[in-house]
């Protein structure tokens, strides 16, 4: 029992200590701008794409930013094994906030590419970096609680976030729902750069595994190609995404640990699973604000809101994990995998005509709560089976499955509502995206039921 009423004091520490603190706020304030523009850019897309006349490309925002991520993400392990994770921390803010400028100023869809595309890799470096800082700060015992603490600091952008952002697109214009994040991001880089210069000085790696930047190009152009080659069929779309599909597994199988993509047991399925349920909710997000403005005519103000629920079951389910510190992170896994499962399967639902709307704010309760019950476990056992000469590898080729599973993902939905469907009439698309994404979630359920017998 003394142990149940001491452990309240002790989580508490964990975040706010002498030595935590200053960490603690820097770390909390990125995560809510990098979440603010995660809620605005999605609540806003259907108009903007509208705006801009790229109706066809409505996929490509989001697989811009991930593409470029890709690239990012690489080069950020690297400088962190080499450096530490100080130079990214730095400048991935600053390459964010000026893909903010260029999108939010965009007057034609290929500028406003660009402004995700350096969005994103800004995000990539800082993401990246962001780990390795929570690596080198908290212990593996305290880090469930700090990603208790990132999670928790979703719930103000997922509250006022879409709501926010519908109704500065219907009354000011989607411009601002990126140009109105870039001084909160000035904010945050003056508290990375007081963080950065408490950090201790960075030993090199030198036994550690490098990932190499032109494979993350290639990996980043397979993806394009494949993204682009599915949505224009053509017999020459046919041969440069055959081409694609090649580059990106050539490139992925020295960018990922070994065994990674037959998902061996250990690591290779850690990494693994960040793939399939980061990709498979993604895809479901990205098409969600379609499907409750087109199928069940909400305003751009109202769309948007199911990822606020979403965002409340991720905080409040790890929150939850973040009280027991002794959870199997393993067991904590497979839940979350059935649970985005079952939140996957009412998205496929709420995607028809004949079925209620409402049901999206109970989906993406049941789906958040899983992703926020496997996220940081997936975090903690990435941790928990690196050397630390490897980190910066490991963290980046974590972030990349991340990336390259959501962008193919999303990619497949444009790909079918481009063939079965459109974006006035998702539902058909929507539908066989549906069957997509809770296959590959059920697939993790199978692989995460499978671990070494000693860690």
């Amino acid at each position: 029992m003394a142990s149940t009423i001491d452990s309240a004091p002790r989580r508490r520490s964990v975040l706010w200590s002498a030595e935590h603190r200053l960490t603690t706020v820097a770390l909390l304030l990125v995560v809510t701008l990098v979440a603010f523009e995660s809620m605005g850019v999605a609540t806003a897309m259907p108009t903007l794409v509208a705006d801009l006349d790229g109706a066809s490309l409505y996929s490509w925002p989001f697989t811009t930013f991930l593409i470029s991520s890709v690239v990012a993400t690489v080069l950020s392990g690297r400088i962190g094994d080499r450096r530490g994770p100080a130079p990214a921390l730095l400048a991935g803010p600053a390459l964010f906030a000026v893909g903010l400028v260029v999108a939010g100023t965009a007057s034609e869809m290929p500028v406003f590419l660009l402004g995700r595309a350096l969005q994103g890799f800004g995000s990539g470096l800082l993401l990246v970096s962001v780990s390795l800082l929570i690596a080198l700060t908290f212990t593996d015992h305290e880090r469930p609680v700090i990603y208790a603490a990132n999670a928790a600091a979703w719930v103000l952008p997922a509250v006022i976030g879409p709501p926010v952002a519908g109704v500065l697109t219907v009354s000011v214009g989607w411009r601002w729902v990126f140009l109105g994040l870039v001084p909160l991001v000035a904010v945050g880089v003056v508290m990375l750069v007081v963080v950065v210069r408490r950090l201790p000085a960075h030993a090199p790696a030198t036994d550690g595994r490098q990932a190499s930047v032109s494979k993350a190009i290639i990996a980043a152009l397979g993806v394009a190609a494949l993204t682009w080659a599915a949505q224009h069929q053509s017999f020459l779309a046919l041969s440069y995404g055959t081409v694609g599909l090649i580059a990106l597994g050539y490139a992925l199988r020295t960018l990922l640990p070994a065994g990674t993509l037959t998902a061996r047991p250990g690591l290779p399925t850690v990494i693994a699973s960040r793939a399939l349920i980061a990709g498979a909710y993604a895809g479901m997000e990205a098409y969600l604000p379609l499907t409750m403005s087109a199928v069940h005519g909400y305003s751009p103000a109202l769309a948007g809101l199911p990822l606020t629920i979403t965002a409340l079951g991720w905080s409040a389910a790890s929150a939850a994990q973040g009280r027991f510190l002794d959870w199997s992170r393993e067991a904590s896994l497979r839940t979350g995998f059935w649970l985005v499962a079952a939140g996957l399967v009412g998205f496929g639902l709420v995607s028809q005509p004949w079925f209620p709307g409402w049901v999206a704010f109970v989906a993406c309760a049941v789906g958040g709560a899983g992703m926020g019950i496997a996220m940081p476990a997936i975090s903690v056992l990435l941790f928990r089976y690196s050397p630390e000469g490897e980190r910066g590898f490991n963290t980046s080729a974590l972030q990349l499955a991340d990336w390259v599973g959501s962008a193919l993902l999303i990619g497949l939905g444009g790909v079918l509502l481009g063939v079965v469907g459109s974006v006035l009439d998702p539902s058909p698309a929507m539908a066989l995206l549906t069957v997509a994404l809770v296959a590959l979630a059920m697939v993790g359920v199978r692989l995460t039921g499978r671990w070494p017998s000693k860690v």
